[in-house]
């Protein structure tokens, strides 16, 4: 946006925003979600908050992250790269394996007033390495995008261990693409603070609302697109998606806080193998009621299978009946096996049949899900199907392979919700529960 700001005669900035930018520049709060519609000038907004965060906390490490790094490439780096390279000329860029904007000593004396004994340094990453997020020690970050699938919640908590010495502050641009963890980490906690929460402010501002966007497109898009589509990525709404798996689930009905499950429940685990994720999920079976709680998610990599079992039964009160892997994976679960865990092969190997089984025990208020769970509750609220060109659902599951969770979750349901049935859940020794 050319017109977002006007060059000063001392090589300054004079800024043009419009008022729900303003709301954001104004807001004290260390987590700053800006939502917003689509061409509304929230990625434009992004370079002109970082620079007066490096100019009020000093000279360090700073970050600028997207889902992805051709979007970085699209977006967020040539906006950035347009104010601070190109218009105030306080650095450079080097690209490739580097990836970082320095300050020059030149660029040091513009922003602090002289020239600074420690590098000033933005470094760029992408959110679908976690792990490319580990290396900083940084004192803020702009998140372009965070509302995507692509951006995981292991890159938004890497992210909160680099700014953590320095307490750092996070403005997060976006549209809200789905119900993922942007919506319960942020959304909700501000919501149910009244809208006035001690550490996070919520900016939302619609397309329309910046003013260059034309009145006549934002109509059009009301009157052609579907309902949840229009809200979504023009009004900045957070609204169920189509194609949404588990539309079944309740956040208000299937969440509650966390108690001590007795110790006499019977446990179960469902287990989804990988080499650099294996998953699981936990779940503690309500004698009378038959109602599973899902109590515990695990992911880890890199560990012998048995690295696994050992954290798998830590804490545990008596060991859990345990199945998991699609039916190729025998050799998962011989090692398993072999390590001292029985996992017994699931006895549905159509993942979409699976599906249907876990969808009916949401239906049925079957399964209650401890809100401290993120990692399911992430997954849960963005599992979805890819979409066709008219915006419809497509049988195809969408980024299948990222959802450990879900399959691990299936795995299990898919033994308890067995053909002989009581309350929707079986609950006999016939499938070698060991009851």
């Amino acid at each position: 946006m050319d017109d977002l700001y006007r060059v000063t005669k001392d090589g300054g900035l004079e800024l043009h925003f419009h008022a729900g930018q303003w709301r954001a520049w104004d807001s004290q709060k260390r987590f700053v979600a800006v939502l917003a519609g689509t061409q509304s000038g929230k990625t434009s907004y992004g370079p002109h908050w970082l620079y007066r965060e490096i100019k009020l906390r000093g000279p360090g490490d700073y970050l600028v992250v997207t889902p992805t790094y051709p979007l970085l490439q699209k977006k967020a780096l040539p906006e950035f790269r347009r104010i601070f390279q190109h218009v105030l000329r306080v650095g450079k860029y080097v690209g490739g394996s580097v990836n970082t904007f320095t300050f020059s000593a030149k660029g040091e004396k513009i922003t602090f007033g002289a020239e600074q004994s420690k590098p000033t340094t933005v470094m760029f990453g992408h959110a679908q390495d976690p792990d490319s997020l580990e290396s900083a020690t940084a004192k803020g970050a702009w998140l372009d995008e965070v509302g995507q699938k692509k951006f995981k919640l292991g890159s938004w908590e890497a992210i909160l261990r680099r700014l953590s010495i320095h307490q750092g502050r996070v403005l997060m641009t976006t549209t809200p693409y789905n119900l993922g963890w942007l919506k319960q980490k942020i959304w909700d906690p501000w919501l149910a603070a009244g809208k006035d929460h001690p550490s996070i402010d919520v900016i939302r501002f619609r397309s329309i609302d910046n003013p260059a966007f034309p009145r006549e497109e934002y109509d059009r898009a009301r009157q052609d697109l579907p309902l949840w589509k229009f809200n979504m990525f023009y009004n900045a709404l957070f609204t169920r998606p189509a194609g949404l798996i588990y539309d079944s689930f309740n956040e208000i009905e299937h969440v509650q806080p966390r108690f001590n499950i007795p110790q006499d429940w019977q446990r179960y685990i469902g287990l989804d193998f990988g080499g650099v994720n294996t998953a699981a999920m936990f779940f503690a079976r309500e004698p009378g009621t038959q109602r599973l709680y899902a109590y515990r998610e695990y992911k880890a990599g890199g560990r012998t299978a048995k690295q696994h079992i050992e954290k798998l039964l830590e804490g545990e009160p008596r060991r859990p009946t345990v199945v998991g892997g699609a039916k190729s994976e025998q050799q998962w679960r011989d090692e398993f096996a072999q390590a001292g865990l029985a996992v017994q092969q699931p006895p549905i190997s159509d993942v979409e049949v699976g599906i249907d089984r876990v969808y009916g025990c949401h239906s049925r208020n079957e399964i209650i899900v401890f809100s401290d769970l993120s990692g399911y509750l992430d997954e849960k609220m963005s599992y979805g199907r890819e979409l066709n060109d008219m915006g419809e659902p497509t049988e195809k599951i969408e980024d299948k392979n990222e959802y450990h969770f879900m399959d691990a979750e299936r795995y299990a349901i898919s033994l308890l919700r067995g053909q002989g049935v009581t309350g929707g859940l079986a609950i006999g020794k016939a499938k070698g529960w060991g009851i």
